[in-house]
């Protein structure tokens, strides 16, 4: 027994550092305490059950991911725009107390009634626990790192590559900055070098105070692991974020539920819900939403009325699925203005005020080639009332 145990802490010493670690002793014991965590399975549970996938093969999806024309879709065929003058902007205060940069993908600067608040900081290269094979960025970094500044908590939606950036940690680490992240994420954090008392890790309908805000973890429909083994032992989460003028929510990765409603009606509305939109698949439909959906969750968390700003995250920054690489904004554009919502476009790095004149142009026409539109009916036109409307508004 001591001999297979010896092995198996000397096997977890040599695996990646990217892989994290495993939650133990004292962390283990409080995740199999949660009321989300599965005993008899030994992981969490989602808050409803998956979809079936559709019909076929995975050998089928794999072909068609790889084949030549469709990789084309998947990359800009130009250089992708970031908003050129990000540092500058963020030196000046924002006026009615909130203001939202979003970075790429996921990553989101929101300073918000005098705190500043970072989601899921990504700088790195690739979405990979290797430097030299994985998604690779379809545009720089607007910002360096380091550039933004201090801010008062690092908020982490769960330990994908994509959403929690070894790199990243490592150089935010050395700030002091507090860590909120959901349970058993801790480990991996700590593994690469957070103390311990900059961590604060949630589980579902907690709650943490920091720099004046309210900081509460909140559920969401999908699933975690960094290694080959899959232990689901870390939790995934969406955020809300409430001082006391202004609400923002952050979705991290989901796929739609009916859950959204209870989450605004509990800390909604909100002056921002930040969406996950992009790297949708029908072989995965319980993990991440389409756009279409995207802009349901948004009005769910609105109490089904069309207000605050919709941002779009998870999009036009890593290739993680098999839809043209501006589809997710093109989709959204067009579910937004059948819905008559006011949804923000900045450019990676653009910073904006909610209440004031919203980044609405479609920047990615000018990198992309055409996009096929398969959610619009043959002969629809392209911009419907609910859109002139958004721009006579903002």
């Amino acid at each position: 027994m001591t001999d297979a145990r010896s092995l198996r802490s000397e096997l977890r010493s040599l695996r990646p550092l990217a892989f994290g670690a495993d939650a133990t002793g004292a962390r283990l014991e409080r995740i199999r305490r949660s009321p989300h965590f599965d005993q008899a399975r030994g992981v969490f549970r989602n808050p409803e059950g998956p979809k079936a996938p559709p019909p076929g093969s995975r050998l089928e999806f794999l072909q068609n991911y790889f084949r030549k024309d469709q990789r084309a879709l998947r990359a800009p065929e130009g250089t992708l725009p970031v908003h050129p003058t990000t540092l500058a902007d963020l030196t000046r205060e924002p006026a009615p107390g909130l203001r939202v940069t979003w970075m790429g993908h996921s990553s989101v600067l929101v300073e918000i009634d005098g705190a500043r608040v970072l989601f899921d900081p990504v700088w790195g290269e690739r979405c990979s626990p290797f430097s030299f094979a994985g998604p690779k960025r379809l545009h720089p970094a607007p910002v360096g790192l380091e550039a933004l500044g201090p801010v008062d908590a690092v908020v982490i939606s769960h330990d994908h590559y994509d959403h929690l950036d070894l790199p990243s940690v490592r150089r935010l680490a050395r700030t002091g900055t507090l860590f909120v992240v959901p349970l058993g994420i801790g480990a991996h954090l700590e593994r690469w070098g957070v103390a311990p008392e900059r961590l604060r890790e949630l589980d579902w309908h907690e709650s943490t105070r920091v720099a004046g805000l309210d900081l509460t973890a909140t559920p969401a429909r999908h699933f975690c692991g960094r290694g080959l083994r899959n232990q689901q032992h870390t939790l995934w989460a969406s955020w809300v974020v409430a001082g006391p003028e202004h609400r923002v929510y952050h979705s991290g990765d989901t796929g739609y539920f009916p859950g959204f409603g209870d989450i605004g009606t509990a800390h909604g509305p909100f002056d921002t819900t930040m969406i996950q939109i992009g790297a949708y698949s029908p072989y995965w439909p319980d993990i991440h939403m389409t756009p279409e959906e995207g802009v349901r969750a948004h009005l769910d968390l609105q109490g089904g009325s069309p207000s605050g700003v919709l941002l779009p995250i998870h999009w036009g920054t890593f290739n993680l699925a098999p839809h043209a690489w501006a589809e997710p904004g093109e989709w959204t554009r067009d579910a937004a203005a059948e819905a008559g919502q006011a949804v923000a476009f900045p450019r990676p790095g653009q910073p904006f005020d909610p209440a004031g004149e919203l980044p609405r142009e479609p920047w990615w026409r000018a990198v992309s080639p055409a996009i096929a539109r398969p959610w619009r009916a043959e002969g629809e036109a392209e911009t419907s009332r609910g859109d002139l409307d958004l721009a006579g508004e903002r």
